[in-house]
């Protein structure tokens, strides 16, 4: 599932550094906290390597 937004690929990039061990978990916040939690490794690298290109900053609730 690619990021609907550029806000969205950075969560999913700290989740993902997380679950790594890269960065501590404990320095996690909002989204990025949860994606950790509830997403496997292989979703997290799927959304992160999404292009930011034409994404906006954060998804409107259209």
């Amino acid at each position: 599932m690619p990021a609907k937004s550029a806000a969205q690929q950075k969560a999913a990039g700290a989740a993902l550094s997380a679950k790594r061990g890269d960065t501590p978990k404990k320095d996690l916040q909002g989204a990025s906290r949860s994606m950790e939690e509830s997403m496997t490794e292989t979703e997290l690298e799927e959304m992160a390597s999404t292009s930011r290109k034409d994404k906006p900053e954060h998804k409107s609730d259209d």
